[in-house]
């Protein structure tokens, strides 16, 4: 035990002095504490859109009592079917409802008055909480018609399971594990990238250098480019081939929107290095992005089960966005059309970080 002394403070001092280091060890457990104590693990708010062929007091009456579930939110009164498929395919609406021009005249009549459902099976649990909610509001009509002592006509509400009929977890998982493991990667690989140059010593070269620091990080982010769309090619043939999952939509789309969501997440990983005085300090602070990716993406848990303040640290999030493409093309079978909205988010965050970038690397190099 000679010398232990001195070791233990010098360890002690030598941490202390790491703030990188002991911020992440800190924050990451309260950070996971905190996030699984405020997620409510039962989905609610399901995003809904009605519908309405009656357009009478019945069926207003049932609208409401969707809405009064708790699990159901009415966000728009589709005009058309068209365009209440339409919401379903872009993302928008997680169940829609279709009610029947005859809903009002079968009750009236004493007749069984039919109700159609449709969920949007690309989320097993989401979609099994949203048909349970579907049939609760038909027994619940049942139920008040038989405490009344009335022989009233049943209200049947007919379940369509939408993009994923069979359930399989595989549907939902591996397309938004797509965006989770090219943050992985395209994250940390890049992070290095500056970090590698001041090790080495040769990041005073690139100072003498007649290039612009943007030049440099589109410079340093193509390669990585080229590398992240090997993973992808690859991940997205195990997918098909080895996982069964059927690919519904375009693959050229998917290839093409992916390269905005790669740029975002070089540009990141060429911020971390930039600012990083180590690869170490650069691996611990890529490692920050993955957990909220994974865990505040919509990967893991549904996106209107989030709290307001994290839902707004979400939509900061590339991931997040690349998540809803995925499964948008990969099980919805969605078009250009139906995604422009997280591929504008994902432009405007890619700008963001490739001039993030390119300024962090002329302040490290001046």
């Amino acid at each position: 035990m000679n010398g232990f002394g001195a070791v233990f403070r010098k360890e002690l001092t030598q941490m202390m002095r790491d703030r990188v280091t002991i911020m992440f060890a800190l924050a990451v457990p309260v950070f996971e504490l905190i996030l699984f104590g405020v997620i409510d693990m039962n989905a609610k708010n399901i995003p809904t859109v009605v519908f309405d062929q009656s357009k009478t007091q019945e069926s207003r009456r049932l609208i409401e009592q969707f809405g009064a579930t708790g699990l159901l939110r009415i966000i728009e009164m589709a005009p058309s079917r068209d365009e209440l498929q339409h919401e379903i395919v872009a993302g928008h609406a997680q169940v829609g409802v279709e009610i029947p021009p005859d809903y009002a005249r079968n009750l009236a009549a004493q007749r069984d008055a039919h109700v159609l459902v449709l969920i949007d099976g690309s989320d097993s649990s989401t979609a099994s909480q949203a048909l349970s909610a579907a049939n609760g509001v038909v027994l619940q009509n049942d139920l008040q018609a038989l405490l009344e002592q009335r022989n009233r006509a049943r209200i049947e509400a007919h379940p369509v399971m939408l993009f994923n009929p069979d359930m399989r977890s595989a549907n939902l998982l591996i397309p938004g594990l797509i965006a989770i493991l090219l943050t992985f990667s395209g994250t940390i690989l890049s992070a290095f990238a500056i970090v590698k140059e001041r090790e080495r010593g040769t990041l005073e070269q690139l100072m003498v250098t007649p290039v612009s620091p943007l030049a440099v990080v589109l410079g340093k982010i193509l390669p990585y480019l080229g590398l992240a769309y090997v993973t992808l090619t690859v991940v997205l043939l195990l997918m098909r081939f080895l996982f069964r999952v059927p690919f519904n939509g375009s693959v050229v789309l998917l290839l093409s929107l992916s390269c905005v969501y790669l740029f975002a997440l070089l540009s990141f990983g060429l911020l971390i290095s930039s600012r990083a005085g180590s690869q170490m300090e650069a691996m611990q602070q890529a490692m920050g992005i993955m957990l909220p990716s994974v865990l505040l993406s919509g990967y893991v848990f549904p996106l209107a089960s989030l709290p307001a303040p994290l839902r707004v640290v979400s939509y900061l999030l590339p991931a997040t966005h690349f998540i809803k493409i995925a499964r948008g093309i990969v099980i919805r079978g969605a078009t250009f059309a139906d995604l422009w909205e997280p591929v504008l988010s994902l432009l405007a965050i890619s700008a963001v970080l490739i001039a993030a970038s390119a300024r962090a690397f002329k302040k490290t190099v001046s």
